[in-house]
């Protein structure tokens, strides 16, 4: 198979996207059009957020000041929203904007900095009791923030949300700590090992990086419920490298693995047809409450929403289709609405890629929650 000659650079998500399906990694490499989410705006105005707090200088204030920092909070989580808002709305493959979700952004942002306050002696302090004096102690402990980590040799590639020393009771450093942000659901007891091995890559390209470190440990900091997960293990760089000598992109797609964890929420599947053939053999479910499907229209009431579908049945390996004898009825809205007509409107077709429709028994509904893009299967690479 002809490889495509490009550098490129493993990080911890392509390395586990890589793994979940090559096939899936070869399609994120060929500039698609890009899905936005709610859960991915959040969490990076709570980042962008934390990053513009932890980065002010306060060497001009008066130290004995405060109030300061729940203002301070609220006008960062303000501003960010608004420029997470703009990119959002600005990214043609998205849902509808969440404005209500807000609130979570802000109880993000608290709960990242209450586990930071909880590593300097103002653990549970209230933030109208924090002076500047308080906030350029806890500062002061930060030794990087949002750093970019670069291997030696250029092939691996992460971005640090925080570096923190490790200060004992007496104010003593003990070593340093790499410190990940995590804005989503919780472990239920342990790291899962996805995150584990990203905490660990973190870990391992720093010291790297920075030949005189100190003892380095590693930590995912869950701000929803204010958590510290550690986590230790074995050297893990020498297995991303032999990954990257895998992940050459190819002008064609290499092979796939469909599972219901690697193909659940998949933005790729309307240029996959893989996928499609598995559920079709059976290999994976199509009786979950929210699935997705590749149909033709039969028929189409742009005024009220309603339409009829009939599922196409994949031929062979390259995304052909025939035509089934399994059709239902639809009531689509919102978004999805918006794109069926778009698409109807430009005389186009062909079969459609229907993603996260909600099945009640022979009707589905798609809405804000869905998209509607054309079946396009992707069989050479297009960089």
């Amino acid at each position: 198979m002809a490889e495509i000659s490009e550098e490129y650079q493993l990080s911890p998500s392509s390395w586990n996207r890589f793994e979940e399906c090559p096939r899936k990694y070869w399609l994120s490499r060929q500039r698609l059009p890009r899905k936005a989410s709610m859960a991915a705006s959040l969490g990076n105005v709570i980042h962008n957020s934390m990053e513009e707090i932890c980065n002010l200088d306060f060497e001009d204030y008066d130290d004995s000041k405060v109030g300061w920092l729940s203002n301070l909070m609220k006008e960062t989580i303000d501003k960010h929203w608004s420029l997470e808002k703009e990119i959002f709305l600005n990214t043609p493959r998205r849902p509808s904007w969440k404005s209500q979700s807000i609130g979570k952004a802000r109880e993000g942002l608290v709960g990242a900095l209450n586990i930071l306050f909880s590593k300097t002696r103002h653990a549970g302090k209230k933030f109208s009791e924090i002076s500047v004096k308080d906030w350029k102690e806890i500062k002061s402990i930060i030794l990087s923030n949002e750093e970019s980590l670069i291997s030696n040799d250029g092939r691996l590639i992460g971005r640090l949300d925080l570096l923190i020393d490790n200060l004992d009771e007496d104010g003593n450093s003990r070593g340093w700590i790499v410190a990940d942000l995590k804005t989503g659901k919780p472990p239920n007891s342990k790291l899962n090992e996805k995150v584990t091995r990203q905490l660990l890559f973190y870990r391992d390209l720093l010291k790297e990086t920075k030949p005189n470190h100190p003892k380095v440990s590693a930590e995912g900091w869950y701000s929803s419920n204010q958590k510290i997960y550690s986590t230790d293990g074995e050297f893990v760089l020498n297995d991303a490298i032999l990954a990257w000598n895998q992940m050459k992109l190819t002008k064609a797609p290499p092979v796939s693995t469909p599972s219901e964890d690697a193909c659940g929420f998949c933005e790729f599947k309307a240029w996959c047809p893989d996928w499609w053939i598995s559920r079709d053999r059976g290999h994976l479910s199509d009786r979950n409450t929210f699935r997705d499907e590749v149909v033709k229209i039969v028929k189409f009431d742009e005024s009220s929403g309603a339409a009829r579908f009939e599922r196409q049945s994949p031929v062979g390996s390259e995304g052909e289709l025939t035509s089934s004898e399994i059709s239902f009825g639809a009531f689509i809205k919102g978004r999805a609405l918006i794109q069926l007509k778009e698409i109807f409107s430009s005389d186009y077709e062909g079969a459609l890629f229907l993603g996260s429709v909600r099945s009640q028994g022979q009707i589905i509904h798609l809405g804000d929650w869905s998209e509607i893009l054309p079946w396009s299967p992707l069989l050479e690479s297009i960089r």
